[in-house]
C-alpha cells in the first residue's frame, strides 16, 4: 500500500463537500497497471457527480475525475504492454484526481513522443466525445450547416473545429466575451439568452446537425432548429448547474427528446450521446487524435489548469470566465 492524496467527493451538495484527503494505493492487481497521474480532466460531470446528479453515478463518497495522463509506475501480473515511466492516457470515469491510480492495461493508451500532456489529457473526454460525435454519430460533411451550443467550452471547441475540418459551416452559441475568439476560427457565434439564433438557423434552412449539452428546454429549441433531414446530439444537461439549480433532474427531458423518434412522419431524428471506453472506437479515436495533434492538424486548446489542492475552486469557477478550451487538474506536484 503506497500513501497517496486524492480527491473525495465526501456527500453530495456543495463544493465544501469535495475535499482533497489521505488515502492509499494498494498494488497493481492482474491486468491492471499503477500509473502516476500528471493531469486529470475537469468537466460538467465533475460537478454533476458532486451534487449527486450526474446519469447512473455512484453513490458517495467517492473520488471523481473522468479521464488523466500520467506515468506508468507498476504493471500488475500479465501485464507487458508498457514498461516504468510510458506515457499513457485513460478514460476512467472515476478516481483520475488521484496520485495514483490502477487502471486495467487494456484501456490505456501510449501518449507519442513530442505530443504535449495537458492536450492529450484534453483528447481522452473532451475531443474524443466531439470526434465520436461529428465522425460516428452525425457523419458531419462538406457543405452542411452545424449548430454547437457551448461552442467556446471544451467538447464545444473540439466540435467545432472537427466539423471545420469535415468541411462544415458552423455556428454556435457562447458567452459574449468569448465570441471574438470564435469568430477567429471562422465560426458564426450567437448568444444563448435572446434567441436570435433560433430565426437565423430557420432561416437557413435548419441546422444539419446540433450539438447540446445544455439539455431540459434546450433540447426543445435544438430540435426545433433541425432542418428537415437533421439530427440533434444531445451530450448532457448542464443548464441546471450553469443556471445554479442544485436539483433538477433531467429524466423528463431525455425521455421527451427520445419521443421525438417515435413520429414516424418526421425526418429530424434525436439521440443521446455517452461515451464509454468498452467502445470499440474508444483506441482507434483517441489515437486518431494524438496522431492530429502530433502531426500539427490540431491544437487542443487549455483554457485553465488548478492545482489538485485547489479543487474547490474549480468547481466554483466551472463554467465562467473568459477564454475557450478544456479545464484540467494538475495532480502531480513539480
Amino acid at each position: 500500500m503506497t500513501s497517496i492524496r486524492k480527491v473525495v467527493i465526501t456527500e453530495f451538495g456543495g463544493v465544501e463537500n469535495v475535499k482533497v484527503l489521505t488515502g492509499v494505493c494498494p498494488p497493481p492487481p492482474p491486468g491492471h497497471v499503477q500509473i502516476a497521474v500528471e493531469y486529470a480532466g475537469f468537466s460538467g460531470a465533475d460537478v454533476n457527480m458532486r451534487k449527486g446528479i450526474y446519469p447512473f453515478q455512484k453513490k458517495a463518497p467517492l473520488t471523481p475525475g473522468y479521464c488523466l495522463v500520467g506515468a506508468v509506475r507498476a504493471n500488475g501480473e500479465g501485464c507487458t504492454a508498457f514498461q516504468a515511466g510510458d506515457t499513457v492516457a485513460v478514460l476512467t470515469k472515476y478516481d483520475a484526481e488521484a496520485e495514483l491510480v490502477n487502471q486495467p492495461e487494456k484501456y490505456c493508451i501510449r501518449v507519442p513522443d513530442g505530443v504535449d500532456h495537458k492536450q492529450a489529457a484534453a483528447l481522452v473526454l473532451d475531443w474524443n466525445a466531439a470526434f465520436g460525435m461529428v465522425v460516428h454519430t452525425a457523419k458531419v460533411s462538406k457543405g452542411q450547416r452545424v449548430f454547437v451550443h457551448g461552442i467556446s467550452g471544451a467538447v464545444g471547441f473540439g466540435i467545432m473545429i472537427l466539423s471545420k475540418l469535415q468541411g462544415a459551416e458552423v455556428y454556435g452559441t457562447a458567452s459574449a466575451r468569448n465570441h471574438n475568439d470564435i469568430l477567429a476560427y471562422g465560426a458564426t457565434p450567437f448568444v444563448y439568452t435572446d434567441k436570435n439564433w433560433m430565426g437565423e438557423m430557420k432561416r437557413l434552412g435548419g441546422a444539419h446537425a446540433v450539438f447540446d449539452p445544455l439539455g431540459f428546454e434546450s433540447f426543445d429549441e435544438s430540435f426545433d432548429i433541425l432542418s428537415p433531414d437533421g439530427i440533434l446530439v444531445a451530450y448532457g444537461n448542464n443548464k441546471g448547474s450553469l443556471e445554479g439549480d442544485k436539483n433538477k433532474s433531467p429524466i423528463g427531458s431525455i425521455m421527451k427528446l427520445y419521443a421525438h423518434n417515435l413520429n414516424v412522419m418526421c425526418g429530424k431524428r434525436t439521440t443521446f450521446f455517452g461515451l464509454t471506453r468498452d467502445s470499440p472506437m474508444y483506441k482507434p479515436n483517441v489515437t486518431a487524435l494524438l496522431d492530429m495533434v502530433k502531426s500539427g492538424t490540431i491544437t487542443v486548446p487549455i483554457k485553465s489548469v488548478w492545482d489538485m489542492e485547489d479543487i474547490q475552486t474549480a468547481h466554483q469557477q466551472w463554467g465562467g470566465g473568459r477564454g475557450i478550451g478544456s479545464l484540467l487538474i494538475k495532480v502531480a506536484k513539480d
